[in-house]
């Protein structure tokens, strides 16, 4: 597994999937168009950035580049990398027919593929592992025993804490701490989580 010291954008979940199988760090996603209908998705964007870099990795079709350029227009130019894919023809496993395009997608790519993309995008590889950047992750049970997960009360408490933090409404628990572990060291998000 490798080390980046950026977060990822990718357009979907599959994308999502098929990087986490290459690189260890914070993939965020754009859930598609909706980042045109969402301030608090493009926020957290724009706070990953800002807080360790972000490389944008859309598929190499059109409406990949529109969504990359919507990212584009939003983050400061400092902060951002581009990965791009190669234009590959084909279609998907889990797709009956290809896409508009024809191209395979971030998700049809291998992984030594995925791998050359970001390292030709200058990420910053990182030789000693996520801990060496912000420290042992949060847990799960860090979760829960600030009262955010798994009690009678969590989902309220973590709605208010997204609001607090203006994170999307809608995040799972998983989420949240992937964002706490993803833009924050170990000693933020702790206070994050009791204040």
């Amino acid at each position: 597994m490798l080390h980046i010291r950026e977060a990822i954008v990718v357009e979907g979940r599959y994308d999502k999937n098929a990087l986490s199988q290459v690189v260890d760090t914070l993939i965020l996603e754009t859930g598609g168009f909706q980042i045109f209908r969402d301030p608090e998705r493009m926020a957290l964007l724009e706070r990953a950035a800002r807080r360790r870099g972000l490389v944008v990795l859309t598929d190499s079709d059109g409406a990949g580049f529109v969504i990359r350029n919507r990212i584009k227009g939003a983050v400061p130019s400092q902060y951002l990398k581009h990965a791009y894919i190669p234009d590959r023809y084909g279609k998907e496993r889990r797709k009956r027919r290809p896409g508009k395009e024809g191209k395979l997608g971030v998700e049809g790519m291998p992984p030594e593929v995925l791998e050359q993309v970001l390292r030709r995008a200058g990420a910053d590889f990182l030789e000693e592992g996520r801990e060496g950047l912000f420290g042992p992750p949060l847990t799960k049970s860090d979760l829960f025993a600030a009262g955010l997960s798994g009690g009678p009360d969590s989902a309220v408490r973590r709605q208010a804490l997204l609001k607090r933090l203006a994170l999307p409404e809608h995040m799972s628990a998983n989420s949240l701490l992937a964002v706490l572990n993803g833009c924050y060291s170990r000693e933020e998000a702790e206070k994050i989580l009791t204040s």
